[in-house]
């Protein structure tokens, strides 16, 4: 657990200090002037989201000898870029600040016509200000959902679709950047690299189920980027999918030993690192690190990518010219 909020803490210092990285995605360059966000609101599905008692979906971090909850550790992306500012969510305030700024509107199981709701509750409670960011990643519940009605839908029909939410989605993070707010928008984890994706390959021998579930996530991801306002002064693009590729290219590199299975024994978001699987590749069957695998579950990303996509979304805003 230590090592995980180490981590973090440590990818947190190295982006709030860089003037190079990710210069080519919406926009880039180093900022003149640094951009502070004084709140930080967070839309989107349960990749976004803290529950009340401080639970996420992916692997809970507990503190030492017990099984209480330490929502500080093994952070969510979002916590990480709030961690840039010395912001905090309600839902995990450890060190008691008196007013956190942070905002979750995310809800586990969202779907991308959900978003729109979820920005509407704060524009009824007053909208945004230059000093907001707010967080984005919503789309890979339809593209299961899209998936799921596959081969009663053609593969094109479902790309047709997927590329129109993508585009739904757009219009949403452009309607909250022409309000005021800087946006970090995420594409969607390509779901084809997935233990799910992987396991339908194995079941379904009509086609590559797994190449199925990528050009889904493509098309949906196409259609977000190719309209969203890209003039970088307003949105920052954070891209999950590219990053995902990469780490199942070389995953040693990115200090990952499991791509390919999930390590919860518990179905999110009750698990911890004391609820691990067993290790696969060890002898003695001792319990998996969860520390060094990339997934969760299925389809859900463990605790240590999500602190990777947060260094990454956090490089974002810090050489965004915001």
């Amino acid at each position: 657990m230590m090592f995980m909020v180490y981590r973090w803490r440590r990818m947190a210092r190295i982006v709030a200090v860089a003037s190079a990285a990710l210069l080519g995605a919406c926009g880039g360059g180093e900022q003149v002037s640094r951009f502070t966000a004084q709140r930080i609101l967070a839309f989107g599905d349960e990749s976004s989201v803290i529950n009340a008692d401080g639970s996420k979906y992916t692997v809970n971090a507990v503190f030492a000898g017990t099984s209480t909850l330490d929502c500080q550790a093994n952070p969510l992306w979002i916590q990480v870029v709030a961690s840039l500012y010395t912001l905090a969510f309600p839902q995990c305030n450890p060190n008691n600040l008196g007013s956190p700024s942070g905002r979750i509107y995310a809800v586990a199981g969202a779907h991308a016509a959900d978003l729109e709701g979820q920005i509407a509750q704060q524009d009824a409670l007053g909208g945004y200000t230059g000093t907001d960011l707010v967080t984005i990643l919503i789309g890979q519940n339809d593209i299961l959902d899209a998936y799921a009605e596959y081969p009663a839908l053609t593969e094109d029909q479902l790309k047709a679709n997927l590329k129109q939410l993508g585009q739904n989605v757009a219009a949403q993070v452009n309607k909250v950047a022409d309000a005021g707010a800087k946006v970090l928008i995420a594409t969607v984890p390509d779901l084809g690299l997935t233990p799910f994706a992987i396991n339908e390959k194995t079941t379904h021998g009509d086609i590559d189920r797994a190449q199925l579930l990528s050009d889904l996530t493509l098309a949906f991801n196409t259609g977000l980027r190719a309209n969203l306002e890209n003039d970088g002064t307003k949105i920052g693009l954070v891209l999950e999918d590219e990053r995902l590729q990469a780490i199942v290219v070389v995953p040693l590199f990115y200090s990952y030993t499991n791509i390919v299975n999930g390590v919860c024994a518990k179905p999110l978001p009750h698990c911890t690192t004391s609820t691990t699987v067993t290790d696969p590749a060890s002898i003695s069957g001792a319990p998996a690190n969860s520390a060094t695998w990339l997934w969760a579950d299925s389809t859900h990303l463990s605790a240590t990518a999500q602190a990777d996509f947060g260094s990454l979304a956090a490089s974002r805003a810090t050489n965004n010219p915001f």
